[in-house]
């Protein structure tokens, strides 16, 4: 319409010839798509299925967490066993983790989504050190919140570990007021860490597309506290998963060697009640390596395109073309990580021992049922061939 308007009839001589107005508009359009498009960068992302995808996925994570915290809070309270009952206050606590982890940055990042993003000038003075309140709690949530599964995946690993290997010991270390103050402690050591830009190390800014904040990983004036952030934030997280690996292998191992020694005997009491607790070992057992498995597909990803953003970032030697890569490999890294607070309540409610024996029983009765089948049938067919062979059928 401006363009329309300021072509008229009134105009220079010049204004009448077609060809001229036509470049003239051609390179007005040109020129006031492009400023659009820079004035809208950091809406148009966003808001392209940004807030229902995030609606969904934060109903579905709210879902699945209060499902686990009912199903764990009724087998603490039923449980009798002291090293079950650990494990338990230590999932319950990894599951309401999950729970705020979910709710405090996902609303944040869906009122952003709603608002359309930050304009770039914001964005750009965000990342050259101005204090944005909003983007400085957000990404300390996110830190403060993918730290803490990470440090309980590897507590709760390090926990069985020692159950399976060393019950003894494990029965006079492991208390539930030591479980508390080292939940209190993982708690505090996430936070202290996701507090260290508050004293100049390192700093949150907005991620492409404007729409969430994070650890600065991507920018041209990168600085040595930058990466020191990013370092520990990657290590600490890379190193719970690597410790929790161990440690699982550990306690895996451990229980196959010794359902292998085990030897047929009478069913007495004391055998029963060591099968019983087998079974409890194996179940947390398979627990924590579904736990593990989840967090290591989730968080890798981000905490390698990080590390690497970010020192490619501090050298200098990162392009435009690079950066729109590593803007993009942050973004799904990101995504990655949100799933997995809402993958692990699943794990724990689908590897119950109860849910998995039922899936064995509904499994075997479908193989007899068609081992049954499969018999009858060749049964008949026998016996239809012998009798097409006997001559006095035939007769």
């Amino acid at each position: 319409m401006l363009a329309i308007n300021h072509y008229n009839l009134s105009g220079p001589p010049g204004a009448l010839d077609p060809l001229s107005n036509l470049s003239q508009w051609d390179t007005e359009m040109v020129e006031m798509e492009s400023l659009a498009h820079q004035g809208n960068l950091t809406s148009d992302k966003p808001m392209s299925g940004g807030p229902i995808t995030a609606a969904l996925s934060m109903t579905l994570g709210v879902i699945s967490n209060i499902v686990a915290l009912f199903i764990l809070a009724n087998a603490y309270s039923h449980q009798r066993r002291r090293s079950k009952a650990t494990f338990l206050l230590f999932a319950s606590s990894l599951v309401l983790t999950d729970f705020f982890g979910h709710i405090i940055p996902g609303a944040l990042v869906l009122r952003l989504y709603l608002s359309g993003g930050v304009f770039p000038e914001a964005a750009a003075a965000s990342s050259n050190g101005s204090t944005d309140p909003m983007c400085q709690f957000l990404g300390g949530s996110m830190v403060f919140f993918g730290l803490c599964p990470l440090f309980l995946g590897c507590a709760m690993a390090a926990e069985r570990c020692l159950g399976v290997t060393q019950p003894l010991l494990h029965s006079s270390l492991v208390t539930t007021t030591r479980t508390k103050l080292s939940l209190s402690g993982i708690w505090l050591v996430a936070l202290c860490v996701a507090l260290l830009p508050c004293f100049q190390l390192g700093s949150y800014t907005y991620q492409h597309p404007n729409s969430w904040c994070f650890i600065k990983v991507l920018a041209n004036d990168t600085q040595e506290a930058d990466v020191a952030f990013v370092t520990l934030f990657s290590g600490l997280g890379l190193t719970s998963l690597g410790v929790a690996l161990v440690c699982n292998t550990i306690s895996g191992l451990t229980l196959v060697l010794a359902r292998l020694r085990r030897r047929p005997s009478g069913y007495s009491s004391s055998h029963s009640h060591r099968s019983v607790t087998k079974s409890h070992d194996i179940e947390m057992v398979v627990q924590l390596v579904g736990i593990m498995v989840t967090s290591c597909i989730c968080w890798s990803p981000l905490l390698i395109f990080g590390f690497m953003s970010v020192m490619r970032s501090y050298r200098g030697s990162i392009d435009k073309a690079d950066m729109a890569t590593y803007e993009t490999l942050n973004l799904m890294g990101v995504r990655l990580a949100s799933w997995n607070q809402i993958l692990d309540p699943w794990v724990y409610i689908l590897l119950r021992r109860a849910v998995l024996r039922k899936i064995y029983l509904i499994t075997k009765r479908q193989a007899d049922l068609n081992g049954s089948v499969l018999r009858r049938w060749e049964g008949n067919s026998f016996q239809s061939k012998s009798s097409e062979n006997n001559p006095v059928n035939r007769i």
